[in-house]
Formats: structure tokens, sequence, C-alpha cells
């Protein structure tokens, strides 16, 4: 569902096949695990009990190339921001 707000909002026009989304959703749940094994071996290498989010902004950089690493750094910084600053 999120895939297709995203694209709503970049696209208004544009829509999207079931196996598209589908590619898409293995995709992105893909990235998702590959950082957060990584996230969990960075934190094991430290010695610490629990992911923060220096750990996955840190598996982002070596996990995401160039300008897309910067994209996802900055988009995640902010949701912390926001997130830290609801509560």
């Amino acid at each position: 569902m999120y895939i297709y707000k995203v694209l709503k909002q970049v696209h208004p026009d544009t829509g999207i096949s079931s196996k598209a989304m589908s590619i898409m959703n293995s995709f992105v749940n893909d990235v998702f695990d590959r950082i957060a094994e990584e996230a969990s071996r960075l934190a094991q290498y430290t010695n610490r009990d629990t992911i923060s989010s220096r750990e996955i902004q840190t598996a982002v950089r070596l996990l995401v190339p160039g300008e897309l690493c910067k994209h996802a750094v900055s988009e995640g910084t902010k949701a912390v921001s926001k997130y830290t600053s609801a509560k």
C-alpha cells in the first residue's frame, strides 16, 4: 500500500500492475532485511544489545550507493526527528 501511495504522490496519473507491485514489495522487503542484518552485525561488533538509529544509519551508508544513500539518510533523520518530537 505504501508503494502505491508514493507512486501517486510522484506520478498521480500512473498505475501499477499487481505483478509490478509484487516485485516492488519483494525488493523493499529484501532491502529492509539487508539493512536489519547489517545493523544487527554492527550492534554485535560494538557489544550493544539494542539496534539504534545510529546502527540503521551506518547500515544504510554501507549498503546504499551514492546519491540514494544521501537521500535515505536525510529522510531517515527527518523521520526520527518527527517521531521524537511527537512523543
